[in-house]
């Protein structure tokens, strides 16, 4: 009589274990554009021509691929338990924008260098459109090339917070914009 109660009670209480995570790869042309899992910005689609693995859960999900001198490439796909779904793509180029225009490069955030070797925390979007994420911007030799005018920055980064800075471009001069103050 007790063994039919405590298999109910087994069957009731539910497992405690979390499902298993699944995996999403993305590698293509450009190999540094932005992986968004459902709206969500997970990292760089590659770090050095080695395609990022990053863990979800299982089910389905939107993956768009971006990167801010393309158009976008968004597809549905299947996750599964413990298996690595792998997506490939090339993006269109957009027509580069025209002289005069000044560049944004962001600092304050660690010690600046000629490259950084993380996987790059927090998308960075000026007006609203995607440009790249912090640890690209960065670099001493990095930057964002724009027409003359008045900016909005919104970086949203687990490590940084969430940004939000008016800015000015100017033409043929470099706009430092500190993201830590």
């Amino acid at each position: 009589m007790l063994l039919p109660a405590l298999l109910a009670a087994s069957v009731f209480a539910g497992s405690t274990e979390s499902p298993k995570p699944g995996y999403v790869k993305a590698s293509g042309s450009p190999e540094d554009a932005a992986v968004f899992v459902n709206g969500k910005f997970v990292g760089p689609a590659s770090r050095f021509t080695v395609p990022e693995k990053y863990e979800l859960q299982a089910g389905s999900v939107e993956v768009t691929i971006r990167d801010p001198r393309c158009q976008d490439y968004t597809t549905k796909v299947s996750v599964a338990p413990g298996k690595t779904t792998h997506i490939h793509y090339k993006l269109t180029f957009v027509e580069p924008i025209k002289p005069p225009y000044g560049a944004l490069r962001l600092t304050g955030v660690d010690q600046e260098s000629y490259s950084t070797a993380s996987a790059g925390d927090g998308a960075v979007y000026i007006n609203g459109k995607y440009y790249g994420y912090v640890d690209e911007l960065k670099t001493i030799t990095s930057g964002v090339l724009l027409n003359p005018g008045s900016y909005t920055l919104s970086i949203d980064s687990s490590t940084y917070g969430d940004i939000r800075r008016q800015f000015k471009i100017e033409a043929n001069k470099t706009t430092l914009l500190p993201v830590a103050q």
